[in-house]
C-alpha cells in the first residue's frame, strides 16, 4: 500500500490491469511489424508504437471528460462525421482502388474509422433519450435506421464493404441492447436472407463478389481471387505449436503474404510464434472484452451502459472478423486486427473506445457530489 502514496492520483486510477496487457499486445505487435520488414523499425514498427503511446495519452484525457460533454456532443459529432464522409467523396485520396482518405497535411485520416465509435454515441445518446414506454413504437426504430443508412451508404460508395459491416453492426446491437422487440431483429434476418442475392448481384462490387465466392471455395483459384486466404492458412498453419521463429517467417519474408503488416498480421505473427503467440493475442483480447463487459453491467445509468457495451462491441468485431478472415472462416473483408495491425487511423478508432469504456469506469467510481 505504501507505494501508492508517492504516486499521482490521476496514475494511481488508471485500469493499469488493462493498460499494462494492451502496451505487452501493442509492442509484440511491434516485433511483428518489425520483422515482417526484414528486421527494420520503418516504415511500419516504430510508428506502430508511436501511434499507441500517443493515442494512449489521449485515452487517458478522454477517461476525464464529463458525461455530459459526451452527450452535448453526440449529435454534433455525428454529423461531422457525415459532413467527413461526403467530403471523401469529392476530394478523397485514392488508394488501393478506393476512395476513404482525406489529406489533412499533418496525418491521412480516415473518417469512416472515426463513425464506428461515431454511431455507438449517437445511438446510446438518442435512446437515453427516449422514453422506456416508447421502445416498441416507430420512435425507437425509423430515426436510428436512418442514422445507420446515411454513414453506411457513404461508406459503401467509397467502396469499403468491411468498415460498412462495422458500423452496421455496432448499431445493430446497439438497438438489440436498447430494448428493441426482439422480433425486429429475426424479421430484418428473414429479410437480409432474401435481399442478399440481390445485393450479391446488383449492389456488390466485382472485387467484393469475388471475395464471397473466394471465401466458400478458396482452392478454385489459389493464385488468383483465393491467393490471400490460401497463403495466409499456409503461413498459419506452418507455424506449428512454436512457430518457425522470430524473424524466420518465409510467408512473409518472401512476399507470399499479401498486406503482411495489415489485414494479416496475425497470420505474419503465427508463422512465427505458432499456436502460443495466438493464444497471448486472444488472453489479451479476452482481459479487455471482459473488463470491457464488466464496466458496462455497472454503469451508474442507461447511457453509461449503452455507451460502454457498444464500444466494447466496436473492438470484438474488428477482433472477430479479422481472425475469422485470416483463418478462412470469412470472406477477405478488409478489417484490421487491434492493437498488432498497423494503421494510425485504426490504431485511434480502438484507443477511443478503450478512453471511452475508461470514462464509464470513471463515472461508475465517481464520488457522490457533496461528499468530495
Amino acid at each position: 500500500m505504501m507505494p501508492r502514496a508517492y504516486v499521482p492520483q490521476p496514475l494511481a486510477r488508471q485500469p493499469w490491469q488493462v493498460i499494462l496487457p494492451l502496451t505487452a499486445l501493442t509492442l509484440f505487435g511491434g516485433a511483428v511489424l518489425y520483422s515482417a520488414a526484414g528486421g527494420r523499425f520503418q516504415p511500419w514498427a516504430a510508428s506502430h508504437v508511436i501511434h499507441y503511446f500517443g493515442f494512449l495519452v489521449m485515452a487517458m484525457l478522454l477517461a476525464r471528460v464529463p458525461q455530459d460533454w459526451f452527450r452535448r456532443v453526440a449529435m454534433p459529432g455525428y454529423i461531422v462525421l457525415c459532413a467527413l464522409l461526403v467530403l471523401v467523396e469529392l476530394i478523397g485520396r485514392i488508394g488501393g482502388g478506393s476512395q476513404r482518405w482525406l489529406n489533412l497535411g499533418f496525418m491521412t485520416l480516415q473518417p469512416s474509422e472515426l463513425m464506428k465509435p461515431g454511431i455507438v454515441l449517437v445511438l446510446a445518446w438518442f435512446y437515453a433519450m427516449l422514453p422506456l414506454n416508447e421502445l416498441r413504437a416507430w420512435r425507437a426504430i425509423v430515426p436510428p435506421v436512418v442514422m445507420l443508412a446515411i454513414p453506411a451508404g457513404l461508406v459503401m460508395l467509397q467502396p469499403d464493404l468491411g468498415t460498412a459491416l462495422a458500423i452496421s453492426f455496432g448499431a445493430l446491437v446497439m438497438m438489440f441492447i436498447a430494448g428493441l422487440p426482439l422480433w425486429l431483429f429475426l424479421g430484418g434476418g428473414a429479410a437480409a436472407a432474401v435481399a442478399a442475392p440481390i445485393m450479391f448481384f446488383f449492389v456488390l462490387h466485382d472485387y467484393q463478389r469475388k471475395r464471397v465466392l473466394v471465401f466458400m471455395d478458396p482452392e478454385s483459384d489459389p493464385l488468383g481471387s483465393g491467393y490471400h486466404i490460401t497463403q495466409s492458412k499456409i503461413a498459419i498453419g506452418s507455424g506449428g505449436m512454436f512457430g518457425k521463429g522470430f524473424g524466420h517467417g518465409s510467408q512473409s519474408h518472401l512476399d507470399y503474404l499479401p498486406e503482411a503488416h495489415t489485414d494479416f498480421v496475425f497470420a505474419t505473427m503465427a508463422e512465427e510464434w505458432g499456436m502460443l503467440g495466438g493464444l497471448f493475442v486472444l488472453a489479451v483480447f479476452a482481459v479487455v472484452l471482459s473488463w470491457g463487459l464488466k464496466v458496462a453491467l455497472r454503469a451508474p445509468d442507461r447511457f453509461s451502459r449503452l455507451l460502454a457495451a457498444g464500444m466494447v462491441t466496436t473492438i470484438f468485431f474488428y477482433v472477430c472478423i479479422n481472425m475469422m478472415m485470416v483463418m478462412g472462416l470469412a470472406p477477405v473483408v478488409g478489417i484490421p486486427l487491434p492493437f498488432l495491425s498497423h494503421g494510425g487511423s485504426s490504431m485511434m478508432t480502438n484507443m477511443i473506445c478503450v478512453g471511452t469504456i475508461m470514462a464509464v469506469d470513471r463515472w461508475s467510481r465517481r464520488t457522490p457530489r457533496g461528499l468530495g
